[in-house]
């Protein structure tokens, strides 16, 4: 990645400096919007509503878009994956699902605190306002899963289904490269490249509930799914400057392990039982408003999921 001229950068610092600063500085911001993509993919996983006794085997396609943003950084592109299960009763069902998300890590520019936990010694006095530009990297979610779903007739909820299972999941990040430029204090001026490529492997057991009810041809599903992404991991970073060059991660430098949140999700799915199509425009809402209450710094975080569950039939088991 080509970086900016020493002149340009030290004019952009010196142009800036009346800028009001973002809160939360970059190190605290870049770890949250992958964990943002996560727990998207944890709202979309194709588990809900997925047939019937009458059904002996049901298959899901799912496709979804989502943003997130944080300031002018964001987290933008495609949630795909499908799913199939077979039924081992009347109200039980055994399931398997694989996903695949690219999406896209983009910036031309940012103002915020630098801050390195994951290199706790460098020449740069932390935190000290900076700019940062020129982030064009990649964020690759994927993995696969089992699942096993109950139907119950009665109860607290009325009738309504568990499912619980696990998945195997790779958060892979590339590029995740900035350009920086310290825009204040004695070493104003300064300017190198800081970056957060990692690969990140999780094991996250889950369980959820849904509550179908059918009207006519269309069946409306609220869900709830909570998932617990294992082990927790050192944030991986590397910074280099004038005469350094360091790479490190928080968990080796004693400042903790903070990737992989345990993740809540809510959605409300809306069927159309002749066309087999979903929308979930309960995540639509409830993924805007709970990322930024668990993730603080997310600003934004649109997200929109359809899917297609040929021959599902009927909202129970």
């Amino acid at each position: 990645m080509n970086r900016p001229s020493a002149a340009l950068l030290g004019a952009l610092a010196l142009g800036t400096s009346g800028l009001a600063w973002a809160e939360h500085d970059i190190e605290y911001v870049q770890e949250h919007l992958p964990e943002v993509m996560m727990d998207n993919r944890y709202a979309t996983l194709p588990i809900w509503n997925l047939g019937t006794g009458e059904q002996r085997t049901a298959f899901q396609l799912q496709a979804a878009y989502a943003s997130a943003g944080a300031g002018d950084l964001s987290i933008a592109g495609p949630l795909l994956s499908m799913s199939a299960t077979r039924s081992l009763s009347s109200k039980t069902r055994l399931g398997a699902f694989g996903f695949y998300d690219p999406l896209r890590l983009q910036a031309d520019h940012d103002s915020r605190p630098l801050q390195t936990l994951f290199a706790p010694e460098t020449p740069i006095e932390r935190p000290v306002d900076a700019e940062f530009s020129n982030l064009n990297g990649t964020a690759k979610d994927f993995g696969a899963g089992l699942f096993w779903a109950r139907h119950q007739e009665e109860g607290l909820f009325g009738e309504h289904n568990w499912v619980v299972g696990v998945l195997w999941q790779r958060v892979d990040l590339k590029d995740y490269r900035f350009d920086y430029v310290i825009a204040s204090g004695p070493q104003s001026g300064l300017q190198g490249q800081i970056d957060f490529d990692a690969r990140y492997d999780h094991i996250a057991p889950f369980v959820g509930l849904e509550v179908p009810r059918g009207r006519g041809d269309w069946v409306f599903t609220p869900h709830a799914l909570f998932a617990y992404p294992t082990p927790r991991r050192g944030i991986q970073g590397h910074i280099t400057g004038p005469d350094f060059d360091i790479h490190g991660d928080t968990a080796s430098a004693g400042n903790g392990k903070h990737f992989g949140d345990p993740s809540l999700t809510l959605g409300f799915t809306i069927t159309y039982l002749p066309a087999h199509l979903s929308i979930d425009a309960g995540t639509l809402l409830t993924q805007q408003f709970l990322e930024q209450k668990i993730h603080p710094g997310i600003e934004s975080n649109w997200l929109l999921s359809v899917s297609w569950a040929p021959g599902a039939g009927k909202a129970t088991f």
